[in-house]
């Protein structure tokens, strides 16, 4: 008690002082303040205002008014015309895509990610029938006015002063200012203007059950979608439940049928007024087939029946404008049997419950296209006969007047898809034998780990190396007897006087070609070797694609290259060997020299 004593005195010393006073009542309010904002969840956001409450925590909530005993309050904002409050963005998963995902998806599985479950419906609904518990926003003006927000009472009315009660039990939204407006004339008959509108729909709870995910009793508005609710279930079971029968009981008795394909393929779903304590069923999954291959939809389908057309098949699998056959594996007890058809006789190929379709598009070539690039006056591209060779090319050439026809170029995707498999074998194993060297001591170990570092950098700019996939033509005249394959290009260079010189030179340099000098003469030219040469390797690359070794005979043409590898020095031979096969792959592959 002293101690208490003690205190107020001192409390009232300090507010004897005004800036005392001020300051402590200042932190007094502000505490205050504070602690009504923690609680009050309207001024929790920078504006004052929360997000709207879900529909599970308004089910949660007491009800006020005179509705049923057990339901959810009003939800602020018309179920029918109000605007609805702005949603926080969906941060629901997006379904699998069926065309590379790991195990077969069913279709109509896609639905239920809780886009629907998370966002309840709150638009205009004309069919919607005015039930007990929904709320009145009724406005009147001219001679009399009133406005007021009446709920409908458990016989069906809501009540107006000076009018009495209004009957709106199962009036359409449509019709309910009609309605309103009718029966306020019989009292207000001129000068008073009638505006009647929803302002909220019932809360309801329903029972989800049967093959989802998660039965059970879920809240929501009379005028939410079953696919709101089955949403909040988890959705349909994939494996167990069934898209086409989803059912609506009242009292014991189917109230609706839904199927969710009609959903799904045209948009079309039935707008039913639900009600406390109606059931939501979904029943088991009927008979299945499984669509992959050349189709827009490659989904695991349900239908009504156990055998159906292969055409009512494609028809919900889209295929694809390039499909042409349609391949069957069916399962037949033990045994496991296979059809083909093409798709032109769909309507007579039948689908059992199982069954594994898969669409096939063949293709039979019929023509192939040819680009032609460098010195030429003509079109640059050519469509040729499957079969065609390269002398077809040849003739339908307009080649300018500096054009080279003699040393044609010949590119292919497919010889550089195969250059650079090649390399990368040749990396791979070179990767293999770095990193598994074995050291015998540690000093041998730390000079193995520097090599290796140094393998690896190159590995890495190797392998960013692309092939240009030239084919060797010969230099006769058996060139032209090449067949061509489509997606070819015919590259005709220019008459060149100049001999390239690149790799491990001084100055790698375009020189005037001379038809008495040899490769050392151009090296000379291009000043001499550098320290990283291998002098004991050059190599000369003419305009056709062919390699030869440089030597002192070798007889050069205008527009060849002289290529100076790198030395290889490493303290391994197999090592040493296995980066020169490499550097010789790039060189003719590429063009490119690389070193360590």
């Amino acid at each position: 008690m002293r101690a208490r004593l003690s205190l107020l005195r001192r409390l009232l010393a300090v507010l004897r002082e005004p800036a005392l006073a001020v300051l402590c009542c200042g932190a007094l309010l502000s505490s205050h303040v504070q602690a009504q904002a923690f609680n009050d969840p309207i001024s929790t956001s920078p504006r004052g205002l929360t997000d709207a409450p879900s529909a599970q925590e308004r089910a949660a909530e007491p009800r006020n008014g005179n509705a049923p005993a057990g339901l959810a309050p009003s939800v602020t904002g018309n179920a029918a015309n109000a605007t609805a409050p702005a949603q926080p963005a969906l941060q629901a998963p997006l379904p699998p895509n069926p065309a590379t995902a790991d195990q077969p998806v069913v279709f109509g599985s896609q639905i239920f990610t809780g886009r629907f479950g998370a966002v309840p419906f709150t638009g205009f609904n004309p069919d919607y029938q005015i039930a007990v518990g929904d709320r009145i926003n009724v406005r009147m003006w001219g001679a009399f006015n009133f406005e007021a927000a009446q709920p409908v009472d458990a016989q069906g009315n809501i009540f107006i002063p000076n009018v009495g009660p209004v009957r709106v039990l199962g009036v359409r939204n449509a019709d309910l200012n009609a309605q309103v407006e009718a029966q306020i004339k019989r009292v207000f008959r001129s000068n008073v203007g009638v505006y009647a509108t929803l302002a909220a729909a019932q809360p309801v709870k329903v029972y989800v059950t049967g093959f989802v995910k998660a039965p059970g009793l879920y809240g929501g508005l009379s005028s939410d979608s079953i696919l709101y609710y089955l949403d909040q279930a988890g959705g349909i079971d994939p494996d167990r439940g069934s898209y086409l029968e989803v059912d609506v009981l009242r009292g014991g008795q189917v109230r609706a049928k839904f199927n969710l394909y009609r959903f799904l393929l045209d948009g079309q779903i039935e707008h039913i007024q639900l009600q406390d304590g109606d059931t939501i069923v979904a029943y088991p999954r009927k008979y299945t087939v499984q669509v992959s291959g050349e189709v827009l939809n490659p989904y695991v389908f349900e239908f009504g029946e156990q055998q159906v057309p292969a055409s009512t098949v494609l028809a919900v699998a889209r295929p694809k404008p390039g499909a042409t056959h349609i391949s069957i594996v069916r399962k037949v007890g033990p045994e496991r049997r296979s059809e083909y058809h093409p798709l032109s006789a769909a309507d007579d190929v039948m689908i059992q419950n199982g069954d594994e379709v898969t669409i096939t598009a063949d293709k039979y070539p019929g023509t192939i296209l040819v680009r032609i690039e460098g010195a030429h006056l003509g079109p640059r591209s050519v469509v040729l006969p499957y079969g065609a060779r390269l002398k077809d090319v040849i003739q339908r050439l307009q080649p300018a007047p500096q054009a080279n026809v003699a040393a044609l170029q010949l590119f292919r995707k497919s010889v550089a898809q195969r250059q650079r498999e090649m390399l990368e074998a040749s990396l791979r194993s070179l990767e293999t034998y770095a990193l598994t060297a074995r050291s015998a001591t540690s000093e041998e170990a730390a000079l193995r780990t520097r090599e290796a570092e140094q393998i690896l950098k190159f590995v890495d700019r190797a392998r960013a190396v692309q092939p240009r996939g030239q084919v060797v033509l010969p230099e006769q005249g058996d060139a032209g007897e090449t067949l061509l394959e489509d997606g070819d290009v015919v590259f005709v260079p220019e008459t060149s006087n100049l001999v390239l010189v690149s790799g491990e030179v001084l100055f790698p340099n375009a020189l005037v070609y001379h038809p008495q000098a040899t490769p050392d003469d151009y090296i000379a030219q291009a000043g001499g070797y550098n320290q990283g040469a291998d002098k004991a390797r050059l190599i000369v690359v003419r305009q056709n694609g062919l390699v030869v070794p440089a030597t002192d005979g070798t007889r050069l043409n205008p527009g060849d290259e002289i290529m100076v590898l790198p030395k290889i020095e490493t303290k391994s031979v197999e090592l040493t060997r296995g980066i020169t096969q490499i550097l010789y792959q790039i060189a003719v592959s590429a063009k490119v020299l690389l070193g360590l």
